[in-house]
């Protein structure tokens, strides 16, 4: 973690282990001090665990002890570490991510997933199977739980290759 600004728009402590991981698109091209402002004022109502910005950087807005308020929906965020994803391309690129972004998001849901003792990460292309962690499923998107395009068509597109980088990772880990 590059940068710490804890939010007040948190439930403290989550009731839930944590055994989800939930990607969120910032829409935007936010520097992670950027992102915690938006996380800073109660009446917003909004936050995540973690942000990473195109740089690369991570910060942090909600400790994962607590429940972060990000994917609308209280029994998902009670699971789940919530990770927002700065955007260096808009709706018409399907809102892209950095190469760096993307790196620093598969070492930071490694990390996640390690200290969390969540040995495999899995994704499915079916929103049943996500929301009811069927199949072995443990990561959810904003859009199961909510009308909205986030994470937006590059990181759903990704998803399976997040996976895949992570548990690489978390294989690797194991054999050290």
């Amino acid at each position: 973690v590059d940068y710490v600004k804890i939010s007040p728009n948190k439930t403290s402590p989550r009731n839930h282990k944590i055994d989800t991981i939930t990607i969120h698109c910032m829409a935007g091209d936010l520097s992670v001090e950027t992102c915690a402002n938006v996380f800073a004022p109660k009446s917003r109502q909004a936050s995540s665990n973690y942000g990473v910005d195109s740089d690369g950087r991570i910060g942090c807005y909600v400790d994962e002890a607590d429940r972060s308020w990000c994917s609308s929906n209280k029994a998902n965020d009670m699971r789940a570490v919530t990770i927002e994803v700065a955007n260096d391309g808009g709706a018409k690129t399907g809102w892209h991510v950095s190469n760096k972004a993307m790196n620093s998001l598969i070492k930071l849901v490694a990390d996640v997933c390690k200290r969390n003792k969540i040995k495999k990460l899995v994704w499915s292309d079916s929103k049943y199977d996500r929301i009811n962690h069927k199949n072995g499923c443990n990561m959810t998107v904003h859009r199961d739980f909510k009308n909205k395009d986030c994470p937006g068509a590059y990181l759903m597109s990704k998803m399976p290759y997040i996976a895949d980088k992570v548990n690489k990772l978390l294989v690797c880990s194991k054999a050290t």
